[in-house]
């Protein structure tokens, strides 16, 4: 059992895969991981090359050119750098390479914030990475290990990013269990790249000049990696499991067995509304939580035969969507339920934008609108705020 905050938790979880490359041009609120593996660097703890660049941009080039090379790679970043990032993490998801990306959530410019809300990696959902959420520093942990296994498998081959909640789950201490380097080395495996530049026997081309005639097909192969993740996942997941005792999949159900209200929610949250969950269910109230871990794959079947039973449905985003009804993750459940015979009403509520909080009162009220929406059939707002001055 260590004491680690989330950043600290990732940047263990990072020695202990003793990558081959990190490329580092730290941004806040994720600089606590690059420093913390700088010092294992430093101290010779681990044999990994830590390549200093001038910007996110070069970070994720000089991911892509050490991944393209044969190697175990990382980085850590959020927000603007991964802005900054945006043309080359199409670069990595297009050349299958198994790049693992811790990103601490943070919001978008402007005006300035630097904390947490899912601007940044909700803007990068469709650029070809797989995407798990983190509830907390354990599961940061636990999902580092996770995705390396992930990305790097045969069938998935496809970069990962590690998302957490910035200045929330980054910065929480927690006590969490932290397994021995021998046992994570074992079941990471030791890395046998596909297709490395380096290998001189087999020469192969990266980023070739790609016609109309063929991008299409090349896409479409593109995406059958991470197709191929949703059931890597969950297999990961229950080896995992057999390991740790601690068991992921792509979604997490608690409490909707027999629920009529449900919240679907991602990341830190997902903690404040068991807690609501726990108060409810004493008095009567028939509430449960769908927690998304994998939003990239979206794992869209599991989401629907969880839902499909319940009266009403919350969908909580914590980013903004320009002109869209209602955020990312709400379109992602409304698709997921569209085609079933009979489905719940779904809402959708905005949160936690740039950091604001959002208070258990915040999740009983979302509940209550839940409850009349259940007894009257009827949707009065389809889209609502949390703790905003209106």
């Amino acid at each position: 059992m260590r004491t680690l905050t989330g950043n600290e938790a990732i940047a263990e979880a990072m020695r202990q895969v003793n990558p081959d490359v990190i490329a580092a041009y730290p941004i806040t609120p994720s600089t606590p991981v690059v420093e913390k593996f700088a010092k294992f660097v430093a101290d010779g703890v681990v044999d990994t090359e830590l390549v200093t660049t001038e910007s996110e941009h070069s970070a994720m080039s000089a991911c892509v050119g050490a991944a393209a090379a044969g190697g175990r790679v990382m980085t850590a970043t959020g927000a603007v750098g991964l802005a900054f990032m945006f043309e080359v993490i199409y670069v990595a998801s297009s050349f299958r390479l198994p790049i693992v990306v811790a990103i601490a959530n943070r919001a978008l410019n402007a005006p300035l914030n630097i904390h947490g809300d899912h601007s940044d990696t909700m803007a990068a959902r469709d650029s070809g990475w797989i995407q798990l959420y983190s509830e907390n520093p354990q599961e940061c942990y636990d999902n580092i290990i996770q995705a390396v296994k992930i990305a790097e498998h045969p069938k998935v081959r496809t970069p990962v990013m590690v998302c957490f909640d910035g200045f929330q789950t980054s910065h929480m201490i927690e006590n969490l269990y932290v397994e021995p380097d021998e046992v994570v080395k074992r079941f990471i495996g030791e890395y046998k790249p596909i297709y490395p530049l380096l290998d001189y026997e087999h020469p192969v081309t990266y980023g070739a000049w790609d016609r109309p005639d063929y991008l299409m097909e090349h896409k479409r192969s593109q995406v059958e990696g991470l197709y191929a993740a949703l059931e890597v996942i969950n297999d990961v997941g229950k080896e995992y499991e057999k390991l740790t005792g601690r068991r992921y999949g792509l979604i997490e159900a608690y409490k909707l067995e027999d629920a009529e209200l449900g919240i679907v929610v991602m990341s830190a949250t997902a903690s404040t509304v068991k807690d609501v969950v726990n108060k409810l269910r004493e008095q009567g109230v028939k509430a449960g939580l769908l927690r998304i871990r994998a939003f990239r794959p979206f794992p869209a079947s599991e989401v629907a035969k969880n839902l499909a039973s319940l009266k009403s449905v919350a969908v909580l985003d914590r980013s903004w969507t320009g002109g869209a009804i209602g955020g990312p993750l709400f379109h992602e459940v409304c698709s997921a339920l569209y085609n079933l015979d009979t489905h719940p009403k779904v809402v959708n509520y905005i949160y936690g934008i740039g950091g604001r909080d959002v208070y258990p009162e915040h999740i009983e009220g979302v509940y209550q609108d839940l409850s009349k929406i259940a007894k009257t059939g009827r949707i009065e707002r389809l889209l609502g705020y949390l703790n905003l001055r209106e």
